[in-house]
């Protein structure tokens, strides 16, 4: 028993030392990203927000509404349209570059755009967090990186309970690694804020980090499926299929969505008590047209749906609320915003970021531990050079 907790030991702090740094920024840039949202919300809206004409004002069509965006920004291509239930936010166009233009739904008149400057904190954030900040083909390996060193930070959570694991259940010894101690310095208090710190965030930290390596790896997202008795679904898309969007913007054209005010109708009908509705745009004028209706924060896949409308007839080609899927895709939606806490709302954002600045407490006070640990090793084999200098002396 004792071998085999040392060996455990021994793996957890290789595997700490080796991946410390990567599992610290992707901590630090998880706290950055933990109300992106949010913040981002209120930057683009903070001068945005609309007051209604009258009382018994309505909108104007959302073919009115994308021509004015269109007008506006005739060098760019339109990719998606976003309309909100409140009646104070604007109807929101994305252009290729991640930009939005905010249009009065009343009235027509152009707001503005989103906030370059928040957007691009989060973007920079993201790309850190995802990419180490690497850019272009260097992704994959930077991808490739980060993916084995959250592997790795699943490996230090489950050995870590095994190691905080008590020997003997005693009221002092459970005290010690459950609760911060006073008037601690040095490697006693790093080992007590390590074992506090680690048992508070274990559950969650676990969830955060599982959730990542299904994202990380197709095979671990498979595996969600096959844990539940089904069939992983097949890649999604084409090459040709994934690109089409882009060369539509490279080439500056648009496509036509005459009839889109009956279709936005239908998908306003569709699900009652919505937030927000969303349009990717066709690639082409052929294509259906995809909705996603949304009852609630963007990142709660139980309260989104997609409708998906015949572009000639208007009929109701597919509709998938979230019940109508299958457990393994339910598991796997959830796992996907389970890592920023999404799911569970602003209590699960906030648990994620509060647990993102823990792994970052873990690695720092892991490091320091493993750095005090090496200059014993350091100090006892300098001591023991010496004695054996002294006696060889004599």
């Amino acid at each position: 028993m004792k071998l085999f907790r040392k060996i455990f030991f021994w793996c957890h702090l290789l595997t700490g030392v080796t991946a410390g740094v990567i599992i610290f920024t992707m901590s630090v840039t998880g706290v950055l990203l933990t109300y992106e949202k949010q913040i981002t919300s209120w930057a683009d809206l903070r001068a945005s927000r609309i007051a209604l004409p009258s009382p018994d004002a309505s909108r104007l069509p959302v073919e009115t509404l994308l021509a004015e965006a269109r007008k506006a920004r005739p060098g760019l291509t339109i990719n998606s349209i976003t309309m909100r239930a409140d009646a104070s936010v604007p109807a929101a166009f994305g252009f290729n570059g991640g930009n939005i233009l905010f249009v009065n739904p009343y009235t027509g008149a152009v707001i503005g755009e989103g906030s370059r400057k928040v957007r691009g904190f989060f973007r920079v954030a993201t790309d850190l967090h995802r990419w180490l900040g690497a850019q272009g083909d260097n992704r994959a390996n930077a991808r490739a990186i980060t993916g084995a060193c959250n592997l790795g930070f699943l490996f230090l959570v489950l050995s870590g309970i095994y190691m905080w694991w008590p020997k003997k259940w005693t009221k002092e010894q459970f005290r010690n690694v459950m609760w911060f101690r006073r008037g601690l310095h040095g490697k006693a208090r790093d080992f007590n804020w390590h074992n506090v710190i680690g048992f508070w965030s274990v559950v969650p930290l676990f969830i955060i980090v599982l959730s990542a390596a299904v994202i990380s790896y197709n095979w671990a997202g498979n595996l969600v499926y096959r844990m539940v008795g089904e069939t992983p679904p097949a890649p999604r898309g084409t090459p040709a299929q994934s690109n089409s969007v882009t060369e539509r913007g490279e080439r500056g054209g648009e496509t036509s969505l005459d009839g889109l005010n009956r279709f936005w109708i239908r998908a306003e009908q569709q699900m009652f008590g919505w937030r927000s509705i969303s349009l990717r745009l066709p690639a082409t004028s052929d294509a259906p047209l995809i909705f996603t209706i949304d009852q609630g924060n963007g990142g709660q896949p139980h309260k989104r749906a997609t409708l998906t409308l015949n572009r000639n007839t208007g009929d109701v080609v597919r509709w998938e609320p979230f019940s109508s899927y299958t457990t393994g895709r339910k598991l796997r939606m959830i796992l996907r915003f389970a890592h920023t806490g999404e799911v569970a709302g602003i209590i699960g954002q906030t648990t994620a970021g509060l647990v993102s600045v823990g792994g970052a407490v873990l690695v720092i006070t892991g490091l320091a531990l493993a750095l005090r640990r090496l200059r014993g090793w350091i100090r006892e084999i300098t001591e023991h050079t010496e004695i054996t200098e002294q006696t060889e002396s004599y």
